[in-house]
């Protein structure tokens, strides 16, 4: 795998940051998008555009045809059983709140039970929270250990009658746990349990199949699978979008409106309201192109070396603690300096052109189980080297030196 000729497919790497080459390690916020996904953006609205699944002329009708395409190749990525089981949304966290708010509506009832764990980021527990003060539920939150991860023993203990849906992350966007998930799935199916997988960290970096994961919803975030903004995905099993109320009412998801009685379309179409991000949908398929180019299996084994070896330097580092020692761990390095903000670190670090991220991360509830305030981030892509790390281990140096630490 030839990372440096990967790395030419992305523009963005032809900058240079405060007079320095761009050095990357924010893709778990949000990842760098190939020209591909760029040109095929271009291309759509200079020379396709048109609203999907409205009109009948020409340019509608082959728009639509693209749009429909795109969840065919998902459907195909993800191995799900039925296209119908492919909907699209504005992000993960809409997936995530469309699940919520629908099953919670139709299953979800006062004194019911909803478990989550404390890793999750805060797009898996609001929108639970919301169901919490609408019915009366319950949140039970699945503690981390030591090492920062969730294990099967805490999961069974939190299990009663009570529980109704279970929701957790595939990987922490914190301390880069992998969450266990087909073990989860299992003890859950043995008691009619439904399971939500936020998947937003786990999609760019695991091999996915829903038939071999066996959950009933799996949210994905297109733009940190080298993919565009203002997209995401939910899987979910095709039982339970035909038994789910729709999240949002208007245009498109409808069969009937009369002054009396309204009729829904059929799914996956009933949970697609409004008018669709149309160019962002059919540039997907090139996201889909470019991983399956490489390789999902070359990508992880990659990501891992990177990993390893970033592990590996910043341990050498006196002062610095990594956040976390998971027995499996993604793409994920969070790490504190004792005596320096985590903000500090990010600003002195974008001086000398790397790119990282400070702060909770949106899982405030972790961080205060950990004591901290906040960490500061470096997370890996496919576009990601070793030279990117030793850069990165310089520029915290300098940090040091700066707060003379």
């Amino acid at each position: 795998m030839e990372v440096e000729n990967i790395k030419k497919e992305f523009p963005i790497f032809k900058q240079k940051i405060n007079g320095k080459p761009l050095v990357y390690l924010d893709s778990a916020n949000s990842s760098q998008k190939p020209k591909s996904v760029i040109d095929r953006i271009s291309s759509f609205y200079e020379t396709e555009f048109s609203n999907v699944g409205r009109s009948v002329h020409s340019l509608a009708v082959k728009a639509t045809n693209r749009f429909e395409n795109t969840r065919d190749r998902v459907q195909k990525y993800l191995n799900a059983k039925y296209r119908e089981e492919i909907i699209f949304t504005k992000g993960a966290t809409e997936a995530i709140n469309l699940v919520a708010s629908s099953f919670g509506k139709k299953f979800i009832n006062s004194g019911d039970e909803i478990l989550i764990t404390e890793l999750e980021h805060h797009s898996n527990y609001v929108p639970w929270h919301f169901i919490r003060q609408e019915k009366g539920a319950k949140i039970k939150f699945a503690e981390v250990n030591l090492n920062g991860e969730v294990e099967i023993d805490e999961i069974k203990k939190n299990i009663t009658n009570k529980t109704k849906i279970i929701a957790i992350t595939h990987i922490s966007n914190v301390t880069g746990a992998i969450t266990p998930i087909k073990k989860i799935v299992d003890i859950a199916q043995e008691k009619n349990i439904p399971v939500l997988i936020d998947g937003t960290q786990g999609a760019p970096h695991l091999t996915l199949d829903m038939q071999d994961l066996g959950c009933d919803f799996y949210a994905i975030s297109c733009h940190k699978m080298y993919g565009p903004n203002g997209l995401g995905i939910l899987y979910a099993k095709k039982k339970w979008l035909d038994l789910l109320p729709p999240y949002q009412g208007g245009g498109g998801m409808i069969n009937e409106v009369y002054k009396d009685s309204i009729s829904y379309a059929d799914t996956p179409t009933k949970f697609e309201a409004g008018t669709m991000q149309t160019a962002e949908v059919v540039a997907f398929s090139e996201s889909i192109n470019f991983i399956e180019k490489i390789g999902m299996k070359n990508i992880l084994s990659h990501e891992n070396k990177i990993l390893e070896y970033g592990l590996e330097q910043l341990k050498k580092k006196n002062s610095i603690n990594i956040i976390g020692e998971p027995k499996e761990r993604g793409s994920i390095l969070c790490f504190t300096i004792k005596g320096i903000h985590p903000h500090d670190i990010a600003t002195i670090l974008d001086d000398e052109g790397v790119a990282v991220r400070a702060g909770h991360h949106c899982c405030q509830i972790l961080h205060e189980k950990l004591g901290l305030p906040a960490t500061t981030r470096a997370s890996i892509g496919v576009y990601n080297t070793k030279e990117d790390i030793d850069i990165l281990c310089k520029a915290i140096d300098h940090c040091k030196k700066v707060f003379q630490i």
